[in-house]
């Protein structure tokens, strides 16, 4: 296929189409791109549904296309359950955006990633990468999945929370405390906003653990739908990118990122390799046995990995 670049948007399409797809090119194409790699920083938005992830992704892109600097967008939908296919379509509330010409967004399914996060959108972050887009933005789902994916995935992750329904220990609970780089309180126009930025400071004083060049996570309040913070919340990525290209953290995250995936694929070309045809059957056989209790499931599974071994 033709070179890949950002000022070619249909190179770009046909790309993440093969890697989406997994066509057999696939692996050739990504194998071809990886010396193209590094330029873009890679900022992942998460946060629960009805936050405004959407509108502050847009704003965002808005702002960065004024600083002249081109925006890749991933944005992660549920998967439909009878399609497979990105159900929300985050392209339709991106329209505003997505007929500028620095700014390519594609909608993704998670395809039943727990993460929230499938591997296909971080192969299509590299294609986005390799094109010469300045930011890649992932923009992932908020249906109660589990979001920690998005941390491995991006330089900056954002979460975005809300003045109601408890946000503050709501994310606390679900581990987004953890993965943030910074916080978002979008919509703090609405009353309780004040308590809900205090509350999160509070919270985020129990992971401060006073050590050397530490990264303190700060509470950016916006209004994105008015357009309101959002220079402020650009500049405290930019500050923790300068925190992380300072203590050489950025290009620890980056191997670590890329540790993960290996991990991930190789365990995702056992899984393809194990389950032959012939393997399911013999499972089903073996599962009756051990319905009826004559047969654990330990000694069932370790006989398929035998089998498996001895080939």
């Amino acid at each position: 296929m033709k070179e890949i670049s950002h000022t070619n948007r249909r190179s770009v399409a046909q790309a993440i189409t093969i890697v989406e797809n997994d066509s057999p090119e696939a692996a050739r194409l990504l194998h071809s791109l990886a010396p193209k790699l590094g330029h873009a920083y890679r900022i992942g938005i998460t946060g629960p549904p009805g936050a405004g992830k959407s509108t502050l992704t847009s704003e965002m892109t808005k702002a960065l296309r004024k600083q002249g600097k081109t925006v890749g967008i991933i944005a992660i939908d549920p998967t439909s359950p009878f399609t497979g296919g990105a159900l929300l379509g985050d392209r339709i509330r991106m329209q505003d955006v997505s007929m500028d010409s620095g700014v390519f967004v594609r909608s993704m399914a998670t395809r039943g990633s727990l993460g929230g996060l499938s591997a296909k959108a971080k192969d299509a972050a590299d294609v986005l990468d390799a094109a010469g887009f300045d930011i890649v933005i992932f923009e992932t789902v908020g249906v109660g999945q589990s979001e920690l994916d998005i941390a491995k995935a991006a330089d900056t992750t954002i979460v975005v929370l809300v003045p109601e329904s408890g946000d503050a220990v709501q994310a606390m609970k679900s581990g987004l405390m953890e993965i943030a780089d910074f916080f978002v309180l979008n919509k703090s126009d609405r009353e309780g906003a004040d308590q809900a930025i205090q509350a999160l400071k509070t919270i985020l004083t129990f992971r401060i653990t006073h050590a050397e060049n530490e990264w303190i996570p700060d509470v950016i309040s916006t209004v994105a739908s008015k357009g309101k913070g959002i220079d402020e919340v650009l500049a405290e990525i930019e500050k923790h990118k300068e925190q992380l290209e300072k203590t050489h953290t950025l290009e620890q995250r980056r191997i670590n990122r890329e540790r993960v995936r290996v991990i991930e694929l190789v365990e995702s070309f056992l899984r393809v390799d194990f389950w032959t045809s012939e393997r399911k059957i013999k499972l089903e056989e073996r599962l009756k046995e051990v319905a009826a209790h004559k047969e654990s499931s330990y000694e069932v599974a370790q006989e398929l990995v035998r089998e498996f071994k001895g080939k």
